[in-house]
């Protein structure tokens, strides 16, 4: 079913709120349908463009069903589910369109466990398919409807660049997805490695204070030939002994930088593995439970 109008537009976000609660409501007459767009992006439109058009949407959409049972996204666009046992209403799309749809929930998840287990791959040997995984992040806050008991299982990332791609695109997912779900709430993680104990690696993001990554340096040299290694990898300024580097609006490609310089430090610290990587304190704004499957680590 498409929901567009005879020019390829979509509907009025007042419309697509009433798309939404039909589906919420009634899904037994939509179930198997094709989702309905209810947001066609302008050709070439911008992340920033992007962004504030979903908002209205979505928006609006919140505000007839309430907030959502899990928020997330993709590497494509949003994955935004209000969910029960029984059926899943779906906000999900890409750079050209948005839509909604709504699903048998058990078929939903089952077809979604398949994906993390095999990521795209045809075979378990496969190089990953990071960018065909159901969504990259996903945020619990207790919203309504019944989240489901646990997690599908992800296929590990299988080196540091394989993690280093991933990471941009969870960064990259964050800086255009969060800002619309979650406003200025923050969201960051820290990551440890068994081959430097003790060591933190912070990574952050919040539409107000762009994307952020410091690593604890403090037991380290406090010299000029410290400083040119550590500018060399990408740090930008030392703070009580803890090198920085941040990108105030950042996009896709300081979403992919700010990856390059957490997996080089990493590199120069000794990690070999993303087995010996953990992801941890993972949050947004201390409020609810964030996942990151996109990672391919351990949490």
């Amino acid at each position: 079913m498409d929901y567009r109008g005879p020019h390829g537009t979509a509907p009025a976000p007042a419309d697509a709120a009433e798309y939404a609660r039909a589906l919420h409501d009634t899904p037994g007459a939509y179930l198997g349908h094709a989702p309905a767009a209810v947001l066609v992006h302008e050709p070439g439109a911008s992340l920033a463009q992007r962004r504030e058009a979903l908002r209205e949407v979505y928006g609006a959409i919140v505000a007839r069903l309430g907030e959502p049972t899990l928020y997330g996204g993709s590497s494509r666009g949003p994955s935004v589910r209000w969910r029960d046992s029984r059926r899943t209403v779906l906000l999900s799309g890409d750079r050209d369109t948005v839509g909604l749809s709504v699903h048998d929930t058990q078929a939903l998840e089952g077809d979604e466990q398949r994906q993390f287990a095999w990521s795209g791959a045809w075979r378990s040997d496969d190089p990953l398919g990071t960018g065909e995984l159901p969504y990259l992040w996903r945020l619990d806050r207790g919203g309504p409807g019944e989240a489901p008991a646990g997690r599908p299982p992800i296929r590990p990332a299988t080196g540091l660049d394989d993690f280093r791609v991933r990471l941009g695109m969870v960064l990259a997912a964050w800086v255009e997805q969060l800002p619309v779900q979650v406003g200025t709430d923050w969201a960051s993680f820290r990551l440890t490695s068994t081959a430097d104990r003790g060591r933190q690696l912070l990574v952050s993001y919040s539409i107000e204070d762009g994307l952020h990554a410091s690593v604890d340096d403090r037991d380290g040299p406090d010299g000029e030939e410290r400083a040119l290694a550590m500018h060399a990898r990408g740090w930008r300024f030392r703070d009580r002994g803890w090198w920085q580097t941040e990108f105030t609006a950042p996009g896709a490609a300081e979403a992919g930088a700010l990856a390059e310089l957490v997996v080089t430090e990493l590199w120069a610290r000794g990690t070999r593995d993303p087995e010996e990587l953990r992801a941890r304190d993972v949050s947004c704004k201390d409020r609810g439970e964030m996942w990151l499957p996109g990672l391919g680590i351990r949490h």
